[in-house]
């Protein structure tokens, strides 16, 4: 991330592990956060000793990496420029990305952020590939 006098900071870092690029609408609740971040701890992805993908991130001492980032919820169907109506506003999207962040914490892994709102630089070395998409609506949380 650049400050305002231009020089480069680094919020935050990790070394194995997830990036987890994070979005909220606004029909998100805690109940969506919660599951979210019970998935994303118990999830395998990581090489057994017979290179299936059968270890979470606890079995190879790794951590999270989290970025706040609405425009997974813009919409480009329509014209050359993406509509963000699905993101979730600051006002509501904040206290659901702090939950996120502390329920993530509290597993006692290493977590690391972005800082919510802010133009950042992420640099990622993706060791697999594996890329996900998790979502949840309210109707589905049971």
């Amino acid at each position: 991330m650049r400050d305002d006098d231009g020089t480069d900071r680094v919020t935050g870092r990790i070394g194995t592990g997830f990036l987890l690029l994070v979005g909220f609408t606004p029909t998100d609740t805690p109940r969506e956060v919660d599951w979210m971040a019970e998935k994303v701890l118990g999830l395998r992805l990581f090489a057994d000793a017979e290179g299936k993908m059968n270890l979470d991130l606890g079995a190879v001492g790794g951590a999270l990496l989290v970025v706040s980032q609405f425009t997974l919820y813009g919409d480009a169907a329509k014209g050359r420029r993406p509509s963000f109506i699905d993101a979730s506003r600051p006002e509501h999207a904040v206290p659901l990305y702090e939950r996120f962040i502390g329920l993530l914490v509290a597993s006692g892994l290493p977590v690391a952020t972005g800082e919510f709102g802010a133009s950042m630089a992420v640099e990622l070395v993706n060791d697999g590939p594996v890329t996900l998409w998790l979502e949840r609506s309210a109707a589905s949380v049971s």
